[in-house]
């Protein structure tokens, strides 16, 4: 019962965050001065009046909201306002294909060779092994990933021609973009489990289970890596985020079709229904991500209780 009834307070508080979520994206996208057939020129008021009618901006604000979030209760995101006939839940179905697996890899890049480094880092404490991984750890943190991109594409493509530059069709293009993606998330696993690894490494079960004569293997197995990488299932949540916000970006440098670049675009023409559905899909996305991360920690920490904090 204790389990069903934290469940179902963190899905009552996601439900409350989504719909947060989208009126603050409906209102703040009726603030923009201008509308999505602002920019199209010499168009005969007449024109402009039938397509306001079309799409309901016609209507009060009050009404354009309510009926907004009866179609999202629906399942409904609503038509694009400048691609004919194209459903929202459509496009996002048709290109949500390609940022998943680039999202996938991403984090299973991160979580590997982050935890790696971050281990071989706590094992070789204060040697040059341990100062160049947490140089690369500050580098992956302090720079951009689109400033990533632009040098690995520049360097690796353009210059030494062992990759392509852009585009998503085949293992070897997952390179480039993957590297970009996950390189601060690498960053801060490696730190993380750094800083989390020494504090076990020095902590007194350690100790006994040296004197117990237990192999080396078998103690980090054991004992230093599950507890070493807890804080790591922890920043899974906020990396998902991070992977996901930062994909749209990568996508629009290397030419990734994916909902990123669908994004972006919607942006530059200010294609209302599609900005709002993606914001609310990433949203829910992101949401979802957080409710599995606080599941899974409590099965990987029976310390914590289900009400919050840890046992005494």
């Amino acid at each position: 019962m204790g389990m069903v009834r934290y469940v179902a307070n963190k899905l009552f508080y996601m439900l409350v965050s989504l719909f947060v979520l989208i009126s603050a994206t409906f209102f703040l996208m009726k603030a923009i001065p201008g509308d999505p057939f602002t920019s199209e020129k010499k168009v005969p008021p007449e024109i402009k009046a039938r397509l306001y009618e079309q799409y309901g901006l016609d209507k009060p604000l009050y009404h354009q909201y309510f009926k907004y979030l009866g179609d999202i209760a629906q399942g409904d995101l609503g038509v694009s306002m400048k691609r004919l006939n194209q459903d929202v839940t459509h496009l996002i179905g048709q290109t949500f294909s390609a940022s998943l697996k680039l999202g996938v890899v991403a984090i299973i890049v991160s979580v590997i060779v982050g935890v790696f480094l971050g281990m071989i880092a706590a094992l070789y404490h204060r040697k040059f092994i341990d100062s160049a991984a947490m140089v690369l750890a500050v580098l992956g943190i302090a720079v951009p990933s689109f400033v990533v991109a632009s040098v690995l594409q520049y360097v690796l493509a353009y210059k030494f021609h062992w990759v392509p530059v852009s585009g998503f069709k085949g293992p070897i293009y997952y390179i480039l973009p993957v590297a970009a993606l996950s390189a601060q998330p690498i960053a801060f696993i490696a730190r993380l489990t750094r800083s989390s690894m020494l504090e076990v490494l020095h902590a007194d079960y350690i100790k006994t289970a040296k004197a117990k004569g237990l192999s080396w293997a078998a103690i980090l197995s054991r004992h230093v890596l599950r507890n070493g990488i807890l804080p790591v299932v922890t920043y899974l949540g906020p990396m998902t985020a991070n992977v996901v916000t930062g994909s749209v970006v990568i996508e629009q440098i290397f030419g990734i079709g994916g909902i990123g670049k669908q994004f972006v675009e919607a942006i530059g023409v200010r294609d209302y229904t599609v900005i709002m559905g993606i914001t609310i899909f990433y949203g829910v996305l992101l949401m979802l991500a957080r409710f599995i991360t606080d599941i899974a920690y409590v099965f990987v920490d029976p310390r914590i209780k289900l009400t919050g904090g840890k046992e005494g």
